[in-house]
Parts: C-alpha cells; structure tokens; sequence
C-alpha cells in the first residue's frame, strides 16, 4: 500500500480519570479504551443496565444548552464536547469511552486533562486508511436568530478560526485561529469554560452547576456584583473572599491567553464537529460560534457527506480488461443465463467489489415487465448487486465452484430512478463487517447514467454442496 495513506489510529491502552460532573455535582469516572477500526467514537454508560452506547453522532444531540448532551434510546451523554475535542486533537480516530455517569469529569473548563490522559496511554496506528471527508466547496449554516454562522471551505488541512462578540464591555471581540491540528495540544487544549456572572447567578439559584467551583471556569464580570452575590458566591465556592480582577474576572484564576475565550469556543467547535463522524479536510471559520450553531452545521455536513458517499459512483476505465470476464464469472458462480445478472467484475479488493451489467433490450423480463414500457425489475437490481457481492465472497474460499451462496436479509432497500433496455448498470458492493462461518454481511449500491439507483444492505451465506 501507498505510504502516504494516513492510517486510522486509536489508543494503546486503556485509562481512567476521575473528577467532578459539572451539572450533578458528583465523582465521576472516564476510561478511555482503545477501539477497533472503523469504530469511531462511542460512549458506553456502565452505570446502567446493559451497559447502553452511545455513538458520538450529530443526529444524538438532544439539546445544547450548557454544552452538547446526546440522547440514544433515552440515555443521555452531557458536555461531550471536550472529551472529544482531545481526541481530534490528538488524531484519534477509533476510542470508547466508558462513563459511570451521564457525563464526563469537567476537571479544569478545558481539553488539557483528557489530552494528557490519551497521551499516557499512547497513540497506536491501524491497518486502516483513515477516513476524510475533502471539501471542495463552502458550506454554511447560518443561525437567523442569534446571527451565528459556520462555514467550512476547501484548504489542504483541518483547521478552524473562531470570532466571538459577546456585546460586553468586559469581553469585547476576540479572534483565535489553528492552522494544523498537530498545534491543538500547545495552543486549544488548555483553554478553560468561562460564564457570565448572570448566569452563573442564574445557575446556582435553579442549582444546575453543583460541580461549578471556580477551578473550572472563568468567569466575567458582566454586572455590578452586589453583596448579597458575594455572599451567594462565596457560599456556593466556599471562598472567604471572591473579588474581580482589572481585567474583569473573578480572582479564582488567571487566563492563560488574553483570547482564551474565543481559543475555548474553538475547542467548542472541533468537539462538536468530531460528531461527523471523520476527518474533515477543510478551513472551518465560525463567527460567534455556540454548541447550537455548531452541531446543527455538523448535522448538514453529515448528511452531505452521505449523501456524497452514495452518489460515489466508481471510476474505472471501460478499456481495460476488466478483473473477471464473464466467462471467469460463470467458472465462480453457479448462476446461467437468463438469470446471470453480471457481465464483468472491473475491480475488487479485500473489502469491496465493482461490477457492471448492460442492460439490453433482449433481456426476457422485459418481454412481461412491462410491454410497452419496459423496466428492469427493482428485484432484480438487488440480485444483481447479490451476485456481484457473491464474487467477492467466494474469492475468499479456495474452490468456490463447490460453494452456493443463499440470501438470508435484505434491509433498508430504495429503489431510487428506474433502469431501462440501453442502461449500463454499475454495482459496488462492500463488507460491513468481516465474512465469519460463511455469513456475508454488505452494503450494496446500483448506479446508472450518473446516479445512484438502487441501495440495499444484504446478508447471506455461503454453503458447501455436500452439505446441502
């Protein structure tokens, strides 16, 4: 293989951190565990029965408020955003996360604790090609009502730029960039959560931050800070004295940068979008970016990445011999004509297959289906891709002559645009999982003139003759 394939990457070992939760007040435990490939990120809650997961996926989030909370089947996963921003930090592509809560130990406002833990562990490398999602046009989500807008636009590598405006005197405008994701540890990774102190009021009267010491926030001085929120304040942090800096701070900490505010909602922005689910080739540049702003763009790009995924159709040169005629075809599979829905296999690899059927006029369903406007069966199209599929499943057996392959499931099937006599249809077929006991497992796409037109997850198994 190529050396300048990037490959997937997880941890070498498994590690724990403990601290507090930032809403519930108490101890919780992370444990980052490495994870297979093409695993991506997943949080498991073994404090529950079953021990549910939870895909780091955009279409989990629930809501955003006080940070991004994910809900699968009625568990929930809150402030997911800096546990993942580590991981991106660190180009981790594959990782479980194992919870006895339903969130992550706030440890200081920022990525830094969680950056440290993944790098004791150590960072392995896979067998497989990691996967990008290249930009090669703007997208943008824009948020009429808060006049929040993200874009992400073409650039040879990740990164990001976030503007924060917050309309306070004390905050003012602030700009913060990262040209390389390697750059993330040294220059995002310690920048800590800040609040205002009229919602940290707001906060503590409705008591949603029990685990809100001022260890892990800043916290600007928006208003006149009255005695009786000294008192609140002080209660609430167990301070003796709580007082505001020059530079309109609480005196529980010192910034770590002037612009530590808009490095933190860049931190933000790289733990929200990691809910893509793959790496992003891109610039992102986020203007007053919010846990809103940001997932709701992360729900488009996802699905235009899907969507692109689909309507990948394969390349191949139509002049070259092809990897199997229909002749070496028929030598692997028991099929004949009429019912021979394969003409050639253009390209296979371990994982994957490309076939190809002309689609004629002397096909004899066309003769019933229908007269007058003939259609190619969706039926058929699915047989077809299973046909395709059985080549690549009977290239892993040494006498695949012996072998007959039998559909077990077939789900999620759309019949997209029709195929007509003159098409020349183009099947992809690729294991979702490794071919185990003869059980087949593939996601299934059928494209012709330019679009994809038939999709079909399919399962089948292959079985001996002499054991028939």
């Amino acid at each position: 293989m190529n050396e300048s394939v990037v490959k997937q990457r997880t941890i070498g070992k498994a590690i724990s951190l403990t601290g507090v939760g930032l809403h519930t007040g108490k101890e919780v435990t992370i444990t980052f565990k490495p994870a297979p490939e093409n695993h991506g990120y997943t949080f498991v809650r073994i404090d529950l029965e079953g021990q549910p997961v939870i895909e780091a996926d955009a279409n989990y989030v629930v809501n955003t408020q006080r940070g991004t909370n994910l809900e699968k089947r009625g568990v929930k996963i809150q402030t997911s955003e800096h546990v993942l921003a580590a991981l991106v930090g660190l180009e981790v592509d594959n990782c479980i996360m194992e919870l006895n809560a339903s969130e992550p130990p706030i440890m200081d406002g920022s990525s830094k604790f969680f950056v440290e833990a993944v790098e004791k562990a150590g960072v392995v490398e896979q067998d497989a090609p990691c996967e990008e999602y290249v930009v090669k046009e703007v997208i943008s989500y824009t948020d009429e009502e808060t006049g929040s807008e993200i874009l992400v636009m073409p650039a040879d590598e990740y990164q990001v730029t976030t503007m924060v405006d917050f309309g306070t005197k004390v905050l003012g405008t602030q700009n913060a960039s990262l040209k390389r994701i390697s750059d993330f540890k040294n220059e995002i990774a310690n920048a800590r959560t800040f609040s205002f102190l009229h919602e940290i009021e707001m906060l503590l009267e409705h008591g949603l931050i029990k685990g809100g010491d001022l260890n892990n926030a800043i916290v600007y001085v928006d208003k006149e800070l009255s005695a009786s929120t000294m008192d609140k304040l002080r209660t609430a942090f167990g301070k003796d004295n709580i007082s505001v800096k020059p530079n309109g701070i609480l005196d529980n900490l010192t910034l770590h940068y002037p612009n530590e505010a808009a490095r933190h909602k860049l931190l933000d922005v790289i733990g929200d979008l990691a809910l893509v689910g793959t790496r992003i080739r891109g610039k992102v540049i986020a203007n007053k970016p919010g846990h809103h702003v940001n997932t709701q763009f992360a729900k488009k790009l996802l699905k235009i990445i899907k969507l692109e995924a689909r309507n990948n159709i394969p390349k191949f040169d139509i002049n070259l011999p092809p990897v199997k005629d229909v002749n070496q075809i028929m030598a692997m599979l028991p099929h004949r004509p009429p019912f021979l829905l394969v003409d050639k296999i253009m390209e296979m690899t371990e994982t994957s297959v490309v076939g190809l059927k002309n689609v004629t006029m002397n096909e004899p369903f066309f003769v019933g289906h229908f007269p007058g406007a003939p259609v190619m069966p969706g039926v058929l199209i699915v047989e077809a891709m299973a046909q395709t599929g059985g080549i690549l499943a009977l290239s892993t057996v040494p006498d695949p002559e012996n072998y007959l392959t039998f559909f077990m499931k077939i789900n999620n099937v759309k019949f997209k645009q029709q195929v007509n006599p003159g098409d020349t249809l183009i099947f992809k077929l690729e294991l979702i999982s490794p071919i185990r006991r003869g059980i087949v497992h593939m996601q299934g796409n059928a494209y012709a003139n330019g679009k994809l037109v038939t999709e079909a997850e399919l399962m089948a198994q292959m079985v001996k003759t002499k054991n028939l």
